[in-house]
């Protein structure tokens, strides 16, 4: 058509394809108000993505949830708290596990969010059942998610509990001992005494633990000789 960019007369699902290398979004959310075909194609890029990280973004509950609930094909999720910081809330974590990546979802970060407790990390984790690698460290969950974690996430693998001080050894024991795949645990900075590694360890001889306050990893090594 006479007139018409040439930008416009690229097919929907090429656009789709060029907004998906777009990591920026301000960028993503500046050319969705461009029209209305934009507006379909970075929606369609959010489906075909498999991995969004939030860190360095300022989001907040309602631009995290709108997002992903385009984004159908998501693997990985990422929306620790960095130097801006993500604003999220309870409130946030109830509407993002309403979004049907969710249940495929196999690793999430919700690193140093001190803005949640267990009610919202147990509505996210509830429906995340594929989950095979969280890091929920630097935040104020008890073992209340943990035990939420050991009834959802049969297939978790490894899980960061950095300076999680309110989980206790009740806790990491359901855990281990519930999630039998599970390889590697960071407990760093929590305030759970050494004597419960071991225990750990008795339940999952194979499990990789770095404990609070000393320079090395525990493993099966440490083991009692009977």
């Amino acid at each position: 058509m006479e007139g018409e960019a040439e930008i416009d007369r690229l097919p929907l699902d090429l656009l789709a394809n060029i907004f998906v290398l777009i990591t920026s979004f301000t960028d993503l959310a500046q050319a969705s108000g461009v029209c209305r075909k934009w507006k379909q194609g970075v929606r369609q890029s959010l489906g075909r993505r498999e991995s969004l990280s939030f860190a360095g973004w300022k989001m907040d509950d309602d631009s995290t949830a709108r997002l992903l609930r385009y984004a159908y094909s998501l693997r990985d999720l990422d929306i620790s708290r960095s130097r801006w910081g993500c604003q999220i809330s309870d409130t946030g974590l109830y509407r993002i596990s309403l979004a049907k990546c969710i249940s495929n979802l196999t690793s999430i970060s919700l690193w140093g969010i001190t803005g949640i407790t267990d009610k919202g990390v147990v509505h996210l984790i509830s429906r995340a059942n594929s989950l095979q690698h969280l890091n929920i460290g630097g935040t104020f969950i008890t073992d209340e998610s943990l035990y939420a974690i050991a009834n959802n996430c049969p297939h978790l693998k490894t899980i960061v509990l950095w300076s999680c001080r309110h989980v206790t050894e009740n806790g990491l024991l359901v855990l281990v001992n519930s999630c039998r795949k599970l390889e590697s645990i960071n407990v760093w900075g929590t305030r759970v005494p050494v004597e419960c590694f071991i225990a750990l360890l008795t339940i999952s001889p194979a499990l990789q633990i770095k404990p609070k306050g000393l320079p090395f990893n525990v493993d099966a090594s440490m083991l009692p000789v009977i």
